[in-house]
Order: structure tokens, then sequence, then C-alpha cells
């Protein structure tokens, strides 16, 4: 039995086939919607969400499946003091397979290590967001034909966002990849994603100008500075408006530039932009529906 708690656990072969599933999802639902029929999805959300939420449901349903959980602690055991390790053995005893989102990191591990039917990784803390991954994956493969020899700008939040350690492992493994880490110094990329980039000679730059790095960007990956990783409101509100993508910011981009963001976007990333051809975050969030579709398949072992 597999479960998917950290994008390394699949090798690069397995996201490639996850891709292709997908990628053939989009061209024949029709072959795809009875594949889960008497399965049964527990999303288990102890955190705000709505599009991870929402698309695991949605990916299940058009399998032929059903979905059963909750969507806030309060209304789960969790609340009484039950551990997560107690709750994922129950929720097995009624569901075939659990995704779950947790505030703290190595939650769904724990999840996983303690539950006979296989786990998803919805998002824990400001470590891991796997699922989200294979979305980006699938995003720039869709949009740029590729997954190698490129240049990847990310912007923002780079020390709290779960979103772009787990992109950073996952694109480490395809040749020829440069990053481009745009923040400022308090939110700068932690030391141990910088080190996956050593240890495979990956070239990078850090840069707090937005501006200067965009002639050179084919992906340019925006994050929003998450209000509820602040210790200090402080430091939130001297943050948060660092980075704001403008048309005119745009000026000097490469004309097949394509802009990702996890969303949910505050004000990042101006609405002006969205008419922008390049602007591809409202088609991602729809990829994430089929490369969980395609994920779901894989973990429940369904041809």
């Amino acid at each position: 039995m597999k479960h998917l708690i950290d994008i390394k656990d699949f090798s690069t072969q397995e996201l490639d086939a996850l891709i292709r599933v997908a990628k053939d999802i989009m061209k024949h639902p029709e072959n795809y919607a009875h594949k889960c029929a008497g399965k049964k999805l527990a999303t288990l959300f102890f955190e705000p969400s709505t599009r991870t939420r929402l698309s695991f449901e949605a990916a299940m349903y058009e399998l032929g499946g059903h979905v059963l959980g909750f969507s806030e602690a309060d209304s789960s055991s969790a609340a009484k003091g039950e551990s997560v390790a107690d709750t994922a053995r129950i929720v097995s005893c009624y569901a075939d397979i659990i995704a779950m989102r947790h505030p703290k990191e190595g939650a769904p591990l724990v999840a996983a290590m303690n539950c006979p039917i296989p786990v998803i990784n919805a998002g824990d803390g400001g470590h891991n967001h796997p699922t989200q991954t294979l979305t980006d994956l699938l995003s720039i493969s869709v949009e740029k034909g590729r997954l190698d020899n490129m240049t990847i700008g990310l912007c923002g939040d780079l020390k709290f966002g779960r979103t772009v350690h787990s992109l950073i492992a996952a694109m480490s493994e395809y040749s020829g990849i440069k990053f481009v880490l745009i923040s400022p110094e308090e939110l700068k990329l932690p030391g141990y994603v910088k080190d996956i980039l050593k240890s495979k000679n990956i070239p990078f730059e850090q840069t707090a100008s937005l501006e200067e790095s965009m002639p050179k960007l084919d992906i340019l990956y925006m994050t929003r500075v998450q209000r509820e990783r602040f210790f200090n409101e402080e430091d939130y509100l001297r943050l948060k408006n660092s980075y704001i993508l403008t048309p005119q910011k745009l000026h000097n981009a490469k004309e097949d530039l394509c802009i990702l963001h996890p969303l949910p976007r505050v004000n990042e990333i101006s609405t002006a932009v969205d008419s922008d051809p390049r602007a591809c975050y409202f088609k991602q969030a729809l990829y994430g529906k089929y490369i969980r579709m395609a994920l779901i398949l894989k973990l429940l072992e369904v041809e």
C-alpha cells in the first residue's frame, strides 16, 4: 500500500505517469466516470481550505465514488482531544482512502503510520503540500509542453510557503532547471530547502527584485504572505504587500511566460492581470481536479 505524504514519495517516472493519466482524463472523462464506484474518500481537514478540499471531492465524485468527512477540526472528535492516529484508524473503518490537511507538520505521516488505507497529505503546516505540487507539475506540462530546461521564479513567502518547498523538491528531479528566489530578507527560502538545490548542483539566485528578474523567467510562481503562519501581527502587516504583480511589471516578461499561483490570492496579483493570456492560475485550479483523480486511481490501485 502506498501513501503520498511528501512529493519525494513518488519517483520522477511515477510523477510522469500520473501526469499522463491526468491528461487522458482531461481528454476522455467519460472513460473514468465509474472507475471508483463503491469507493469512499474521507476528507479530514483540520485547517480551512477551499480549492484543495473541493477539488478532492469533485475528483472522487467524477470517478463515480463517494465522499465523507469534515471541513474543520471543531466538527471532529479532535475537539474532544482525540489523537490524529486514532482519528485515522477510526475513519479507515468507513472509507477506502483519506485526504488530510492539518496545521501541524507531520500529522499526515502519523496518520499514515497508524492507518490500513492510503493517506494523502493535503497540506501540513508550513511543511509540504504534495498534491498542490502535482497540480503545478500538470499545469507546467500542459502550458509549456515540458518539465525541463526552464527558469522558474518563485516570489513572495518562500519561508513558510509549503507549496514552494514541494515544487522545488519535485522540479529538482528534472534537467536544465534554474530557480530565481524572489523574497524579502525575512521570508527567504529555508536552509534545508536550499540544501536540496546545492546537493544537486541546481543553479539558483536570491533577489529582492521582481522587476529585475522578470525578463529571464519562463514560469512565475506567485505566493501570498500567509497571515496564519506569523506569530507577530506587526511583521505580517509590514511584509504582506512586499510584491504585487501588475500589468506594468509584466512589460519586460516573455510572451510565453506562465503565471501560476496556488491560491487563494489576497492582493499579490492585481485583478488587471487576470485577462492577460499568460495568467494561468485559474486553469491551474482546474488542473488540480484532474491530477487528484489520477492520484486517487493510483493509490486505490484502480486500472
